[in-house]
């Protein structure tokens, strides 16, 4: 994987503008904060994080992917300034989880998600070497 970088452009706080990679794509669907059975252990922003990038470890590993593989991720929140405001604590979970701020990503706010508790949705692509 190679992080891609325009000339001169300063490197982005948290993600990366592109990634080129080469290997077996996986595709993870949107994952929310709830756990492996449907259930909603927390309302807060930044639990929910933490369960739905634990959920998206599960499936890569599912697929032969590990969180280091990920290429390109979608966030979908609910709440703009709760997702700011939580920043620090989302930080703390993606470092725990995931690692490194390698991926490409986009942040969208959303009025809703399909899950009524649901105040994040992320979904992801990974490319595994071969």
């Amino acid at each position: 994987m190679q992080v891609l970088l325009p000339p001169g452009w300063p490197r982005p706080r948290g993600y990366a503008n592109g990634v080129s990679a080469r290997g077996r794509t996986v595709f993870v669907a949107g994952m929310i904060g709830w756990d492996a059975d449907g259930v909603f252990h927390t309302d807060d922003l930044a639990g929910q994080v933490r369960q739905a990038l634990s959920n998206i470890v599960a499936v890569l590993a599912a697929g032969g992917a590990r969180p280091e593989h990920i290429v390109r991720m979608t966030w979908y929140v609910t709440d703009k300034r709760a997702y700011v405001a939580a920043y620090p604590e989302i930080g703390k979970a993606f470092r725990e989880i995931i690692g490194s701020f390698n991926a490409a990503m986009t942040a969208v706010e959303v009025s809703a998600l399909i899950e009524d508790r649901a105040k994040v949705e992320i979904e992801v692509t990974a490319v595994a070497p071969d």
